[in-house]
């Protein structure tokens, strides 16, 4: 008798631990989707300056060396 409640027991937490596993897993978005979201919910203007934050330096390749 005990055998079986501790096995439905086990049975119970590992099928809420799946339900809470596939539920609570979408809800987090990667880094850039959430980031591009930020950005486009922002004025012209302020998207701008953020991206030229966020933007690497380009280098000018047409200043002579030396």
């Amino acid at each position: 008798m005990i055998p079986f409640v501790i096995g439905a027991v086990v049975v119970i937490v590992v099928v809420s631990l799946g339900i809470m596993i596939s539920r609570g897993g979408s809800r987090q978005e990667p880094g850039v989707v959430s980031f591009r979201k930020h950005i486009d919910a922002l004025s012209p203007e302020a998207r701008r300056e953020v991206m030229d934050r966020v933007r690497p330096p380009q280098r000018d390749d047409d200043e002579p060396k030396g």
